[in-house]
């Protein structure tokens, strides 16, 4: 089992009312009455035997009807040796029951399905949350003990090759949909097994995105002809700004002769192009042997001849290798990075190139400015919408730092109805990089 469970941990099932599962097909209409807790030892007895036999690769087809059958005979085993004088068409109704729930994410399956929720959040195994239109709402559903949560969440994280315990209780994980998983256990969270489940949206364009208000037609166009021409591009914002979702939309107009290699940890970005490599990071195993990581990533598309690198979020010292890659020849690469203002970007990039320990401190910032064209500021708004709030022109270093041009800006006008009603004003009308688009044949005019 990956989780170790000390005896302090383990919680009663609810006893709500007797559990009474009526098998009108049996030859003699017999029922079958089964206590909370007898059905949630049987239950958990056929997922410990599904864990440990059934191939992982199945197990991760939570509703790959080949996956279910697989489990169904393994439940039907431990039903026949836990319950040897149940009749046998009582058992295969009772193994279809135990298996849907077990090869599930339970009362987690329709919020999964649901394409208006963007996250679900459990703050203990009796109270789910979700966000729907920006906003958190809890819901009436609960896992019925901390055991059946801390399933569940195996059932995520056994495919990967991932563990949560006592020695490991973080992990980030990544369902099959993209959806990016993560959950802690004690003794970091006191209050039990809380787990975050963010949702990505498929295939959200930029007229999807103008739609949502996070931008305008006349936006739209400045940028899709930023990215068939070729300028790199800085996407920043803060958590939940929709900064993957962003750079998603703009890949489609990134031009089709061109080949691109993605590198995230974990996959999310999902590129409509016919010449597009995914490359995904790895931490290290249960070992802590077999890590694969960004820069080492990067480092490697470098030698495998892509036109466009696009990390998904620079964290770290790869910013370095992307700067490196932005530098020699690999114009309209893109990538995301946490900063709440353009400025605050820039100078975060440059900690990050830094960090490498490869330049001296003092040759960072020009590196970094020589190749970064433009940044994109998104934000999350009070009244939780997502919008483009700036474009800053990179023009260069000045005394260590990088100097940029505000371009766009977003101005609130008022609030109105718990909505933020306002516009995008043009604050300069100079733009440094329009030689650079004519040179590959773009005639840029305006912003707005």
């Amino acid at each position: 089992m990956l989780f170790q469970r000390g005896e302090e941990e383990k919680k009663e099932p609810k006893k709500e009312h007797k559990r009474i599962i009526d098998y009108a097909n049996n030859t003699d209409g017999a029922k079958l009455e089964l206590e909370p807790e007898e059905y949630y030892e049987t239950k958990k007895a056929a997922q410990a035997e599904v864990m440990e036999t059934v191939d992982k690769e199945l197990l991760g087809k939570y509703r790959d009807d080949k996956s279910k059958e697989e489990i169904k005979k393994v439940v039907v085993s431990v039903l026949q040796k836990l319950h040897p004088q149940m009749p046998f068409k009582t058992i295969q109704v009772l193994a279809v029951r135990i298996t849907n729930e077990i090869s599930g994410y339970g009362p987690l399956e329709k919020y999964l399905n649901d394409p208006e929720i963007t996250e679900i959040l459990i703050e203990r195994f009796d109270k789910i949350t979700i966000e729907k239109d920006g906003r958190i709402h809890q819901t009436d559903d609960s896992f019925s003990s901390e055991d059946d949560l801390r399933l569940v969440v195996e059932r995520i994280i056994m495919p990967l090759g991932k563990r949560l315990d006592w020695s490991s209780p973080t992990v980030d994980a990544r369902l099959q949909d993209g959806s990016r998983v993560n959950a802690v256990i004690p003794p970091i969270s006191v209050d039990g097994t809380q787990v975050a489940i963010r949702k990505f949206k498929k295939e959200i364009s930029l007229d999807k995105l103008i739609e949502f208000g996070a931008l305008n037609e006349k936006l739209k166009e400045a940028l899709t002809k930023c990215v068939r021409g070729r300028l790199s591009i800085l996407v920043s914002g803060g958590t939940g700004s929709g900064k993957s979702t962003f750079l998603n939309a703009l890949s489609e107009y990134v031009r089709r002769d061109l080949s691109i290699i993605t590198i995230e940890n974990p996959i999310e970005l999902q590129f409509q192009h016919p010449h597009v490599r995914r490359w995904e990071a790895r931490p290290g195993n249960i070992e802590g042997k077999g890590e694969i990581s960004i820069r080492h990533l990067v480092i490697n598309a470098l030698r495998s001849r892509p036109d466009i690198i696009i990390i998904g979020e620079v964290r770290g010292s790869e910013a370095y290798d992307l700067a490196n890659a932005l530098n020699t020849g690999h114009d309209g690469s893109m990538s995301t990075l946490h900063a709440n203002t353009p400025n605050e970007a820039t100078k975060r990039f440059i900690s990050m190139v830094a960090s490498a320990e490869v330049l001296s401190k003092d040759l960072v910032p020009s590196y970094v400015a020589g190749g970064i064209d433009i940044i994109v500021q998104l934000s999350r708004m009070p009244d939780s919408s997502r919008k483009l709030v700036a474009i800053h022109e990179v023009l260069g270093e000045e005394n260590g730092e990088i100097k940029t041009r505000p371009l766009v800006e977003w101005k609130t006008h008022r609030h109105e109805e718990n909505r933020i009603v306002g516009d995008w004003e043009m604050v300069s009308d100079q733009f440094g990089k329009i030689n650079k688009l004519k040179d590959q044949g773009i005639d840029f005019t305006t912003w707005l």
